[in-house]
């Protein structure tokens, strides 16, 4: 396919990149950069079109890139390619699936699931996102009216980590707990442990080595009723001096480490 001027699949192309409800439409978002394509391909994401600048001497890598990704190759002129890609030394657009609720992880005895209620920062969603694969998370769903995940400021805050798990939005809490409830019919003890700064018990103290789905909620206004609702435990991190709670990414992140050496070392409580 080659692309001279502004036709309707660029312009669809170029709003993938501020635009989230065109994101949410199509299923699809924009990824640059050598790493994050190649994440993106090494952890089998699918990859409808791949772009690159007509007439332009392409590295050894673009061209491996374009040979194994099984992606349309598209050629498009240098303006406009210049107008998708983030950067002039940029090679490659990549045109990617978003993941939907199907592609949640099937239930295990160490399933570690992170729902992010209504975050409101797409830098705080990368930054989560990131804690998650590095303490070994199968997926982050972000849920509710929110910022989004596959927004490009998200996808940088994410240095790669958003290709090594499913991200998937979910309008509310609902979607989430009909998957939970399906894998308990299965017979697996899946625990949602909300992090909460007035929790009645402290995160140590809360055996996190089974099944669990980590809640966090917004940076202001916390969790949604729905969520409070429904958690089995609210666990709270302990903290001093005059901050009086930690920013929702940041909680998160401890929480996770919290499982992570749970999970090295047997239960907390032995």
């Amino acid at each position: 396919m080659r692309v001279t001027t502004r036709n309707a699949s660029f312009q669809q192309w170029q709003a993938l990149l501020t635009n989230r409800t065109k994101r949410h439409r199509a299923g699809s978002f924009l990824v640059h950069g050598v790493r994050p394509i190649s994440l993106a391909l090494d952890y089998g994401w699918e990859i409808s079109d791949l772009i690159y600048p007509d007439n332009h001497s392409l590295s050894a890598w673009a061209r491996s890139t374009l040979d194994r990704s099984g992606a349309r190759p598209v050629a498009m002129a240098l303006d406009l390619f210049a107008e998708l890609a983030d950067k002039e030394s940029a090679e490659l657009v990549a045109v990617v699936r978003v993941p939907e609720m199907a592609d949640l992880p099937r239930g295990s005895d160490d399933l570690l699931v992170v729902v992010f209620d209504r975050p409101s920062t797409p830098g705080n969603i990368g930054t989560l996102i990131r804690s998650a694969d590095a303490f070994g998370a199968a997926a982050v769903v972000i849920t509710g009216h929110a910022a989004d995940p596959y927004d490009p400021k998200a996808v940088r805050a994410s240095t790669g980590s958003l290709f090594a798990l499913p991200v998937i939005r979910a309008d509310g809490h609902e979607e989430v707990l009909s998957w939970v409830s399906r894998l308990r019919s299965e017979g697996l003890d899946v625990r949602l442990v909300a992090t909460d700064e007035h929790g009645t018990v402290d995160v140590a103290d809360y055996d996190l080595t089974g099944p669990r789905v980590l809640l966090v909620g917004n940076e202001t206004t916390g969790l949604s009723a729905g969520w409070r609702e429904t958690a089995d435990a609210m666990v709270r991190i302990p903290i001093t001096g005059a901050a009086s709670s930690l920013n929702a990414a940041t909680a998160a992140s401890v929480v996770l480490y919290e499982v992570s050496r749970q999970r090295s070392r047997g239960s907390a409580h032995g």
